[in-house]
């Protein structure tokens, strides 16, 4: 595949996707594709996770792998990204009014840059729950919704003095002009094609209606909402589809609510990964210490992304630990454990990039500067194995829309891919 192809891939992944729930139907209906078995039946006996390229879906979260006969002897190899983003929820009764303005209220998801939601046009997406029992997905296929600055005229100062967002008062989302009041549950049955009565619940978020696009003079940049961590999660899902000649079980976990804590059903701290890999060993006719064994031979990379040296603001970065946008995949550290990097969970991905010609570039903080956290430290914890934590350097991070190189997000794919195929 040709690197602009590969490029209009991971846009169409990112186009398609303003939810986390939209990522795994997206890597859903990839999978089936090219082959792999969907477990996501409740009712799976352990015995069916034995199909050697198979997935489980569960909401927001996908846990994918493959199986090469007799390989569990050498642990699983694991990476694991997250499918959330920073944004602005749909609060359950969200309609307001003020003069003839119809508003939404929202409830902030995450820590997104709060002024970059501002003055763009925006979308509705999310998901309802059916009386069936069934799930649908939905997205606006036209922006609906807008949240406007107050004019420089009416805040003179704010220039000069900075904007102040108050987080409940300033973010109401502006949907429609009339003077009857609007129903917000009546436009969401109509969007997804049912009676009102049927659902039963319902989750809806903003997202920026702006498409992914290829930016600057040479045209080495990739500008688009969600790219913390789509990114990832692109690079990990491709890399498993594509790896070649694995002596281990490979696998792929997308975990859901990372922006959050991960504490849930669907997030990293919870139970998923953890009872998948159980489940692939008790097919495999493992005992329960046998698993045990084979979790201590296990390697897992999350894979999340860094900060990139931005231009404007050199202050706020380690002039040791700048990261180049084009440069290649980053290792990140920190003594901490905000990350899981340790100097014996870096040797499989080193070897993994020299393998494939990735070049690598390291991260640290700066002391009076606190780093974010991943789901490495968390996966470290919950299954005991040894962790690294990487990442492709970008800039806007959480911001509405971000920026990272071109070549950032293929090193990464390269990298997993060699990772898997050892």
């Amino acid at each position: 595949m040709s690197e602009s192809a590969t490029l209009a891939n991971l846009q169409a992944q990112l186009d398609a996707s303003p939810t986390a729930h939209h990522v795994v139907e997206w890597w859903r209906s990839r999978l089936i594709e090219a082959g792999f078995s969907d477990c996501s039946s409740p009712e799976s006996s352990s015995e069916k996770l034995s199909a050697d390229h198979g997935f489980i879906c569960n909401g927001g979260a996908l846990v994918a792998w493959r199986t090469p006969s007799s390989t569990f002897q050498n642990g699983f190899r694991i990476v694991g990204a997250h499918t959330d983003s920073p944004g602005l929820h749909i609060k359950p009764q969200p309609n307001k009014h003020y003069a003839n303005m119809s508003l939404l209220g929202v409830e902030i998801y995450g820590g997104p840059l709060l002024n970059s939601w501002l003055d763009r046009d925006l979308g509705i997406a999310g998901h309802v729950a059916l009386q069936d029992g069934s799930i649908r997905l939905f997205s606006s296929d036209t922006p609906v919704a807008r949240i406007s600055q107050l004019a420089i005229h009416l805040d003179r100062d704010v220039n000069d003095k900075g904007l102040v967002l108050d987080r409940h008062q300033h973010l109401n989302a502006l949907w429609l002009t009339s003077d009857n009041k609007h129903d917000f549950d009546q436009w969401l049955a109509k969007q997804c094609g049912v009676k009102q009565s049927v659902i039963i619940g319902s989750s809806s978020q903003l997202f920026d209606f702006q498409k992914s696009s290829i930016i600057g003079a040479d045209n080495s940049l990739l500008a688009s909402a969600r790219l913390d961590n789509q990114a990832s999660c692109w690079a990990a899902m491709t890399a498993l589809i594509e790896q070649q000649n694995s002596t281990s079980p490979s696998v792929v976990a997308l975990f859901d609510h990372e922006e959050v804590g991960s504490s849930s059903a669907t997030g990293a701290a919870g139970p998923l990964l953890e009872h998948v890999l159980e489940r692939l060993c008790i097919a495999e006719g493992l005992s329960r210490q046998e698993f045990i064994n084979v979790l201590a031979k296990s390697h897992c990379v999350s894979a999340d992304n860094a900060h990139a040296v931005h231009h404007n603001y050199p202050e706020r970065h380690d002039a040791n630990q700048s990261l180049l946008i084009n440069q290649g995949v980053v290792i990140k550290s920190n003594i901490g454990q905000r990350y899981a990097t340790s100097p014996t969970s870096i040797v499989p991905f080193v070897e993994a990039c020299t393998k494939a010609k990735v070049p690598v570039q390291h991260f640290a903080s700066r002391n009076n500067i606190a780093c974010g956290s991943t789901i490495g430290p968390i996966t470290a914890t919950r299954l005991g194995i040894d962790t690294i934590d990487v990442g492709i350097p970008q800039l806007s991070m959480h911001s509405a829309r971000e920026v990272c190189g071109v070549q950032d997000p293929i090193f990464l794919r390269d990298a997993l891919v060699a990772y898997f195929s050892r």
